[in-house]
């Protein structure tokens, strides 16, 4: 499947086409409404994917679409996949596989990052102990310029502005203060909830039972936005082990990945979800990696997510602001360049190839 036939126009065929592929496996299906529903009054549901027989020691999970509107990007991912093991172009993975599609089902359908509280998930997975509370240092500071109260407006000079902060606080600054994650603004950009969501609730019910008797598990959760144009990093939120790294070496190479923090493309960020998945300890080795695909610079994804929040929450929902803010932050997620899909689908189908390669060769190696 190439990228023209993987990448789908909306939530509603996106999921379509995912069960359709699923069913044509012979995999197991199962369906998490969320309540809501989409743009076409379509149900809002992610959707979970699992090969038959479940008891392997080693087990791999793709999942995507947690922030909502990158999940064109990662249904491809995981329509090309299931097209390649039914169509006898790759080999079925001997691993017990969990495919997780469209994880924040309103953003993806309403071209939004957030959830229908306007939760950013990816700062949802608190661990135990942790409360729902506080905002980094200076976001409080910048809450005016971050989210004002109005419809956007397409004669706002929002780079100048932008620029400045960054001159005066410097860019690593800005960035960890932004989008770190804050718990004080329900109606700003990176809000992390009052509670964890439902699609927090339904992974902490149903993972342990995807992934019993596992032993070993390599997740890949595909995400767009930040980095170089189509290219890739897999950021990692926690400490890894030394067979961990090793690992991450041996399969993507050196300088395949980065620990989060402001010196990288990333940033430090409160409740994430691959710091949630390890702590969980569903097995003795987790190996969370997020694989992150660049698309454009930091100031226009910025202002573009932005713009939207302001529309979601200060517009009116037909109005042309709104209209061109949500077809603008899809750009931004999804880019509509022939090269970008090509590359991104290409590197993405490899990542997991390799993981199913590495994961095979440990399960046949003695215990």
């Amino acid at each position: 499947m190439n990228h023209s036939q993987a990448f789908s126009p909306d939530y509603a065929t996106a999921r379509r086409r995912f069960r359709e592929a699923v069913t044509r496996l012979g995999w197991e299906l199962e369906a998490f409404p969320i309540g809501g529903v989409g743009p076409n009054g379509e149900e809002l549901a992610f959707d979970v994917a699992c090969s038959p027989g479940g008891d392997f020691a080693n087990s791999l999970v793709v999942s995507g679409g947690l922030h909502g509107v990158e999940g064109f990007f990662g249904s491809a991912v995981q329509l090309a996949l299931l097209d390649g093991w039914a169509n006898g172009s790759k080999p079925l993975p001997r691993l017990n596989c969990v495919l997780l599609h469209g994880l924040n089902p309103h953003g993806f359908a309403w071209l939004r990052r957030f959830d229908e509280n306007n939760v950013d998930p990816n700062r949802n997975f608190l661990l135990p102990g942790e409360l729902y509370s506080g905002s980094p240092a200076k976001y409080p500071q910048f809450n005016s310029f971050l989210n004002p109260e109005r419809p956007p407006s397409a004669w706002e000079p929002f780079t100048l502005k932008a620029l400045w902060m960054i001159a005066r606080h410097g860019m690593s600054a800005v960035k960890q203060a932004v989008a770190a994650g804050q718990y004080d603004f329900p109606k700003g950009v990176f809000y992390g909830g009052a509670g964890p969501s439902r699609t927090n609730q339904l992974l902490d019910e149903h993972l342990p039972r995807w992934l019993k008797g596992s032993r070993e598990v390599v997740h890949l959760d595909f995400h767009t936005g930040l980095g170089r144009f189509a290219e890739c990093k897999l950021l990692i939120d926690y400490p890894l082990t030394d067979r961990q790294r090793t690992r991450l070496m041996d399969w993507y190479g050196t300088g395949s990945y980065e620990d989060c923090g402001p010196s990288g493309i990333s940033y430090d960020a409160r409740g994430g979800f691959g710091h949630w998945c390890v702590s969980r300890r569903f097995a003795d080795d987790y190996l969370f990696a997020c694989a992150e695909f660049g698309t454009y610079g930091p100031i226009p994804m910025f202002a573009g997510v932005r713009a939207e929040n302001q529309a979601h929450h200060w517009g009116k929902p037909n109005a042309a602001g709104t209209i061109r803010a949500k077809k603008r932050l899809r750009e931004l997620f999804s880019p509509s360049s022939d090269e970008w899909r090509s590359r991104v689908l290409k590197h993405g189908i490899e990542l997991v190839d390799r993981a199913v390669a590495g994961l095979t060769n440990d399960a046949a190696k003695p215990v």
